[in-house]
């Protein structure tokens, strides 16, 4: 808010203008928000600071928007906070409203709701200085500084308060972060670089020679200083992508001040000097290249520019220029992959040239021009001979096969084994190594200088030496983190890596106990993926040592934790690998050593596979190889380090609905219910998950119940302190609750209760799984009245001002679910449910806004006076007959009921049809959405109670359609759209329409319902038709049979 807001946000114009509308701005302008709502979360104290002078701006927001913690009267609205002088923290006299703390913009923003962008747009156009009103004109006069490092406490600001101060400070680091996320979206965004840039201009000056045949007098930079980026512009400028400023002065026109850009090049008001904000304003359209820029400005330049081309060609490039842009973005590369990986950057200060490491020379992996590359692969089968046949003589690393070394892979190790060092030659390996542990800004471990001796010895040293330092290794605290990057910073994965190409099982053992233990380092496991290492381990899987293939897939478990590294296993084989592992028997009573030694294995296979499961490729990798089978036989178990990892495997794949199936069928839900009652808390949780997962399905649920596993569920509700078994508790009772008699069995344990207490203070993912268990336990009519007698429809109705759109859709189920009681409905409409519900039909969240409808349907009829709440609603009538524009059928559906309830209402349905209700309804009817048909047949039935309504529908040709709609094979179709055929009947030409599609056969067939009312509509029509083939008006329907008029005579 102080350089971004004042140099980065794009204005139309210096001092007074507004924000243009960019997506550099709309980016701004979101980070703005979040961080504002950061600071009230985070920071409370803060955040309730009372400005110096209020923000004040010409709002959106209207008093009805407000809600309980307002003074409102009339159109006028003020805040119960209060400053120490009782002035208001928030006050509105419309249009303009005024802020006087964090803690109220905040609540304002909630308000504003999908107008939150614009209200944060009008306030910071109206506020340009919000700083000075927030802090003082001392204060931000600091944080305007581009020296963001300035402290405000100083003798004069002492006097200040400790919370201004830290205040102040927020928004110093709010500014930093502003203008860093806004270089980090440019730098994605980037299309024209410097370079280019630079090489169109050199080209462009080869037009300005040649005397008459010239087609440019000049071209010039506005600015010689070139930046260490290339680029020209400063660099508040830059953030906006801005590279340099051009003035080209054609043959036939004014001189063009031209500004070149990563989107583009474009015509700004001209550069008098910098610091000249005006000027950079952009007055022209923004082209491809300076090229098209030129051609659409200068007819001249047009008309000879094609005749200049063959004798100096634009696309051709001066040698030294085409070099530059590959050079740059080689480097730019190179930097953004050390920068991804967690290595530093590293600086050559005084553009001092480096050369490859003497040490990576003498071990071959360095070409004679100092790149660092593979060795020749015959020179490798070479070497690996020699190893194979020396290895009892001497166990020399230089003899293993050379590996990829990292640099080529482009990895934070490549930077390790490719590093560049002085041109001294003389420089000690020692000093080598303490210049890359600075390099790469990591403090030193106490065992550094040990560790760097291991290695030392580990690469020239025999088989004995190469397994006492292993060993050495081994004794290591190498869990800690520092000891872990030692081993990385000395080159040691390469040397670990290439044990594994040994065919010494002891130094392959040593290896990865290493490896399996350094793995948790997540840098460590993207360069043994970078290095190739990965397939090395995924190889061992097929050796026939045991303690081997667990070492191998306890290590696949840790590197397999990202993206990358998952496909590469299943890429090389290794899921079918893995699976095989899993064959033992883990429940036997008494086990051999050999035995034992299985189920080890099979413990480190199923880790592995919990790891890969998390890429859906690889859930059907695993069921491909026979998985699922012996995950099933795993978990059989007895010993909960087994379980955890097997069920966690399990509740991982049940995202698919072929695991969902085998679970089912494999009989697998007894063991997860079993294991409900487990004491380990783990494995609790996954197994809530697993069924969280698969209990939708009906017959999976009464599974559950059928165990017993519903009671268990309920228990683990008192474990609310651990927050990710509390979400899969109550994920799972919310799932079994889809089945009405899981509801009866929950409520004999008092789950309803349990459910309530815990819809306060508690985490998204656990209030949507409440919220939704509690919309299935309202669909019981007792249920409806323990919500209201436990207190919990308040916080239902307060968590209708969340944000979250998977909350707020179970959340307006609940209340609709909760609305069906008369008595629910009183305390709804006593905490103005209705209107929040009323205001999610404004989320773009099309799931919300259909959910919300539903909602109002049952809110509207069984409220009191619900007609005049309708109406109490500022533009909520408006807003409905709007959605009905939504391509959502979902959406359409629940809006025709809603307004169905709504047009029970006369003056309401007055209303309606001035919002032009009655064309936007006509336009559906083409639809052969059944469920959409129901509900729109509804609603036209209603809306025809209002006089003009019958006409104007049959004028609109919904008739036509209605007739269709009783080809449906749905009964309910049928009925509403009776009823409104019957109401549309009462127009004449409406009843000459109905003849002319042959609406009497159909409706003399529903004549004969048990439906008493369903006969009276259907009846009701057929007799509005007769009446008027009798008066001559339309041709008198075709005769039907005998048997079927003497049923239905009477009500004819």
């Amino acid at each position: 808010m102080g350089v971004s807001l004042t140099k980065a946000a794009q204005w139309t114009s210096s001092g007074t203008g507004k924000l243009e509308l960019t997506p550099m701005n709309e980016s701004l302008l979101k980070e703005v928000l979040r961080s504002v709502e950061q600071l009230v979360s985070r920071h409370p104290q803060e955040a309730e600071h009372v400005f110096e002078e209020p923000l004040h701006w010409s709002t959106t927001l209207v008093a009805s928007d407000f809600k309980t913690d307002y003074d409102i009267s009339e159109f006028n609205v003020q805040s119960h906070e209060k400053d120490s002088e009782g002035q208001p923290l928030l006050r509105l006299s419309p249009p303009t409203v005024y802020v006087r703390s964090f803690s109220q913009l905040s609540k304002l923003v909630h308000l504003a709701a999908d107008k939150k962008l614009e209200e944060a747009r009008t306030c910071l156009e109206e506020n340009r200085d919000a700083v000075v009103k927030i802090l003082g004109p001392r204060f931000a006069d600091i944080l305007e500084r581009e020296d963001t490092q300035t402290d405000p406490v100083d003798e004069d600001t002492a006097k200040d308060s400790e919370v201004k101060v830290k205040l102040f400070r927020l928004l110093q680091n709010m500014d930093r972060q502003l203008l860093s996320k806004l270089l980090e979206e440019i730098s994605e965004q980037v299309r024209l670089d410097p370079a280019a840039a630079n090489n169109d201009v050199e080209s462009l000056k080869q037009f300005c020679s040649g005397g008459d045949e010239r087609v440019l007098k000049s071209v010039r930079y506005t600015s010689d200083y070139e930046f260490s980026n290339g680029c020209r512009a400063p660099p508040w400028r830059q953030v906006h992508g801005e590279i340099c400023y051009l003035i080209i002065e054609p043959c036939d026109t004014e001189d063009l001040h031209i500004t070149c850009s990563t989107a583009g090049v474009y015509l700004n008001a001209g550069i008098k000097q910098e610091g000249a904000e005006s000027g950079y304003e952009r007055t022209s359209d923004t082209y491809t290249d300076l090229l098209t820029l030129l051609k659409s400005r200068s007819p001249y330049f047009a008309e000879h520019i094609n005749k200049q081309m063959p004798k100096k060609d634009m696309t051709s490039k001066p040698q030294k220029s085409q070099q530059l842009p590959s050079t740059q973005k080689t480097q730019q590369r190179k930097s953004v992959q050390m920068e991804e990986q967690g290595q530093p950057q590293r600086s050559q200060p005084g553009g001092k040239k480096y050369e490859p490491s003497p040490r990576w020379s003498n071990q071959g992996l360095v070409s004679p021009c100092g790149k660092v590359e593979e060795n020749n692969p015959g020179q490798k089968k070479k070497q690996a001979t020699g190893a194979k046949s020396k290895m009892k003589a001497e166990f020399s690393l230089s003899s293993l096969p050379g590996r990829m070394t990292p640099q080529k892979s482009k990895t934070p190790a490549g930077a390790m084994t490719g590093e560049l060092s002085s041109d001294s030659s003389t420089e000690s390996e020692d000093e080598e190594l303490s210049d890359r542990r600075l390099q790469i800004k990591t403090e030193q471990s106490p065992d550094y200088w040990q560790i760097y001796k291991l290695l030392k010895f580990l690469k020239r040293g025999d088989q004995t030496a190469t397994v006492l330092c292993l060993c050495a290794l081994l004794d290591l605290n190498l869990m800690q983190e520092g000891c872990q990057l030692d081993i990385w910073d000395i080159g040691g994965i390469e040397v670990l890596l290439n044990l594994l190409d040994s065919d010494e099982v002891k130094c392959q053992i040593g290896s990865l106990k290493v490896l399996r233990k350094i793995s948790h380092n997540m840098l460590i496991c993207q360069t043994i993926l970078d290095m190739d290492g990965l397939q090395s381990i995924v190889k061992i899987l097929d050796r026939p040592y045991k303690d081997l293939k667990a070492l191998a897939a306890e290590t696949i478990a840790n590197v397999a934790r990202f993206r990358k590294a998952r496909t590469t296993v299943r890429r090389c084989g290794g899921i079918r690998k893995l699976v095989k592992l899993l064959d033992c028997v883990p429940n036997l009573a008494n086990m051999s050593p050999n035995q034992e030694k299985d189920v080890e294995v099979a413990h480190c296979g199923v880790l592995a596979l919990w790891s890969c499961s998390k890429c859906n490729r690889n859930k059907e990798a695993i069921r491909v190889a026979g998985g699922i089978p012996l995950l099933g036989r795993l978990l059989k178990s007895p010993d909960v380090n087994m379980l955890i990892p097997v069920v966690g495997t399990l509740q991982e794949c049940a995202s698919e609905e072929c695991y969902r199936i085998a679970i089912k069928t494999e009989g697998m839900i007894k063991d997860l219910v079993k294991n409900l009652s487990s004491d380990n808390n783990e494995l609790q949780m996954h197994c809530a998950s697993a069924i969280f997962k698969c209990a939708e399905d009906k017959q999976t649920s009464d599974l559950v119940r059928k165990y017993n596993g519903l009671e268990p569920l309920v228990s683990l509700l008192g474990k609310a302190n651990d927050k990710k078994l509390l979400a899969a508790a109550t994920g799972a009772i919310w799932k079994c609750s889809i089945c009405k008699k899981n509801v009866a069995k929950f409520q004999e344990h008092k789950a309803l209760e349990s459910l309530i207490s815990l819809l306060t203070d508690q985490p998204i993912d656990v209030l949507v799984n409440v919220v939704g268990a509690m919309g299935e336990f309202a669909k019981v009519a007792a249920n409806r009245g323990i919500i209201r007698k436990c207190k919990g429809i308040k916080p239902l109705i307060n968590l209708l001002t969340e944000t979250n759109q998977a909350l707020l859709v179970n959340v307006t189920k609940t209340v609709g679910a909760c609305a069906i009681d008369r008595d629910n409905m009183t305390v709804i409409s006593q905490l103005d449910g209705v209107r929040f519900v009323w205001s999610l039909l404004k989320n773009s969240s099309t799931d919300v806004q259909a959910s919300a409808a539903w909602a109002l349907c049952p809110c509207i009829e069984n409220a009191k006076d619900a007609g005049e709440i309708v109406r109490s609603l500022v533009g909520g009538l408006e807003l409905i007959v709007n959605l009905l524009k939504s391509t959502n059928n979902e959406v359409l559906a629940s809006i025709c009921a809603a307004i169905s309830k709504i047009a029970k209402n006369k003056e309401n349905l007055a209303v309606l049809t001035d919002h032009d209700v009655v064309p936007l309804l006509a336009k559906l009817t083409n639809t052969t959405d059944d469920r959409l048909c129901l509900h729109l047949a509804e609603a036209i039935g209603h809306c025809c109670m209002w006089d003009g309504n019958k006409a104007s529908f049959g004028e609109a040709g919904v008739v036509a359609p209605l007739v269709d709609y009783l080809k449906s094979h749905d009964s309910t179709v049928h009925y509403h759209t009776t009823m409104a055929l019957y109401q549309l009947s009462k127009d004449p030409n409406n009843c000459i329409t109905m003849n002319e599609k042959g609406v009497v056969k159909p409706l003399i067939l529903i004549m004969g319902s048990d439906d008493e009312k369903l006969q009276d509509a259907a009846a009701g029509c057929v007799r509005n038709i007769r009446l008027q083939a009798l008066a001559g008006k339309i041709t008198a329907p075709k005769k039907f049979s005998v048997g079927t008029a003497k049923s239905c005579g009477k009500r004819l």
